[in-house]
């Protein structure tokens, strides 16, 4: 005898049918002429640049994403505007650095920062501002499907991706990371004891992995979709901790590792190897609905990779950079990034030029205008928002997509981030080509590397190039103020001799 249903079953069923309900109205409605490009944006978390094959990993196998670079445009140098999550998925949705949106650390402590250390952090803004206009906004108005699967760490519930641009939210939240990658996905387990979920998840089964149902979720959009302009953002909440994998992946990296090998956690590989294996997955689905040749297809990295321990283990090796998620050094804010874009890159190119996250605003706007010019819908243009352009950070990556060598008008790149980590204090950065300065708060003490010569930053010239070091602070310290960076302060309670 089937019970009565109850208030949270539901609630449950509505998410799903609300969901469905939204594909298919989209799917049945006029179709929007197919000329325009189609974008699938991939975000990885917690991926570092070394963690990939086609990047030099030793262990890991990732045959789909070197299959994907050897068909595209993969990038050298390419950049997350901060070492951590949020401001970086900020600066993906606005083209905005993170200093200049106050938001500079992840959602979570973006309130309540420390005040046991040396310098007290600023309160910052945990959500992307509605003020600012999204690139899924831009889209949706010319007439896109915009659907956003995965992790979303923008914000609360008045923030989240369906306030933002996006037709379907499935699984966004103000959350970081999941309890666990199994089904059901929830638990109180980690995170202070804080009951977290994943929600529109429902209906699992025992043993299903987060990374796998998220992408079972990505193929019934493109399947709802495929006949319509979309923008999927599928931001996966792998690899980023609690580093678990599938048992049976566990075991066979286990047996593949050896002493001397950079990479050496097999639980990390094991997730490595699934996301692989889903993104594979998700290019199949674009060939098979028969939309890969108009498709532009983005893999990148939200910061770099996690090198402290998870469960007394080390999580990931950022060789040859230095440092990883939270420093300013390049093992945490340099990342793998690649671009499909069929017709225009060259299969197999490799870019290295310095790019950022900040860029991918504009270069979906010019992909899609340059479309939307050459065709019969040329009296139609996105061209966005002119209040908001007026003071977007990211150039297009146009020029480069077509031509590897070619050089954006850019003078330097920088980075700020006013908060304590685990690999670092509060502190800016600038790179102005092959020079990199970071500058430190706590003592004013400035470290200065050329990374053409030296991309593990080993050799601090500060000392014997003063005069450099000297001119990127000045330039450092004028970008801080014309975007209104938030500083730390000194804390008056903080004393040298007995630390919190």
């Amino acid at each position: 005898m089937v019970g009565l249903l109850t208030r949270r079953d539901f609630l449950k069923y509505a998410a799903w049918f609300a969901a469905d309900t939204a594909l298919s109205a989209t799917a049945c409605g006029a179709a929007v002429s197919s000329i325009r490009p189609n974008f699938v944006f991939i975000l990885v978390d917690d991926l570092g640049w070394a963690d990939v094959g086609c990047y030099g990993s030793d262990l890991h196998e990732t045959p789909n994403i070197d299959r994907l670079a050897r068909q595209g445009m993969r990038f050298t140098d390419a950049y997350a505007a901060a070492p951590v999550c949020t401001p970086t998925r900020a600066s993906i949705m606005t083209g905005k650095y993170p200093a200049r949106l106050h938001m500079t650390i992840w959602y979570e402590s973006s309130a309540n920062p420390p005040r046991g250390r040396k310098l007290i952090p600023p309160v910052t803004q945990g959500n992307l501002p509605h003020e600012q206009v999204t690139i899924a906004e831009v889209l949706k108005k010319a007439g896109y499907f915009t659907a956003h699967v995965g992790k979303w760490h923008l914000g609360d519930a008045a923030h989240y991706p369906q306030t933002q641009g996006f037709d379907v939210n499935i699984g966004g939240t103000f959350w970081g990371a999941p309890t666990t990658f199994f089904y059901p996905y929830s638990g109180s387990s980690r995170w202070g004891k804080e009951f977290r979920y994943v929600p529109h998840l429902e209906f699992g089964s025992e043993g299903e992995y987060l990374t796998d149902r998220l992408t079972d979720e990505a193929l019934r959009v493109l399947d709802k979709v495929k006949d319509k302009p979309f923008f999927l953002n599928l931001c996966y909440h792998t690899v980023h901790t609690p580093i678990e994998g599938k048992p049976q992946l566990v075991e066979h990296y286990k047996k593949k590792v050896r002493p001397g090998m950079h990479h050496q956690n097999y639980e990390y590989a094991a997730m490595v190897h699934s996301l692989d294996e889903n993104i594979g997955r998700i290019l199949a689905k674009l060939g098979e609905l028969g939309v890969a040749d108009r498709t532009v297809v983005i893999f990148f990295s939200d910061n770099g990779g996690f090198i402290n321990k998870d469960r007394a283990k080390s999580v990931t090796n950022n060789y040859p950079l230095r440092s990883g998620k939270g420093s300013l050094y390049e093992g945490g804010t340099r990342v793998p990034l690649i671009v499909r874009w069929p017709g225009v890159t060259k299969a197999g190119s490799v870019c290295g030029q310095p790019v950022s996250s900040i860029d991918f605003y504009p270069t979906i706007l010019e992909i899609t205008d340059a479309t939307l010019r050459s065709s019969s819908l040329r009296s139609t243009s996105l061209g966005g928002d002119p209040k908001h352009n007026a003071d977007m950070d990211g150039l297009t990556l146009v020029p480069l997509l077509k031509n590897p060598t070619a050089r954006l008008k850019r003078k330097a790149l920088y980075w700020h981030y006013p908060h304590y980590y685990a690999t670092t204090s509060p502190a800016s950065s600038i790179r102005q080509n092959d020079w990199k300065l970071i500058e430190y708060f706590e003592d004013k003490r400035v470290e200065l590397y050329n990374l053409k010569k030296d991309i593990g930053e080993e050799n601090n010239l500060a000392e014997t190039m003063p005069e450099k070091a000297e001119e990127l602070r000045k330039r450092l310290g004028a970008w801080r103020k014309a975007i209104d960076a938030q500083m730390p302060t000194p804390n008056p309670k903080y004393s040298s001799k007995v630390r919190k």
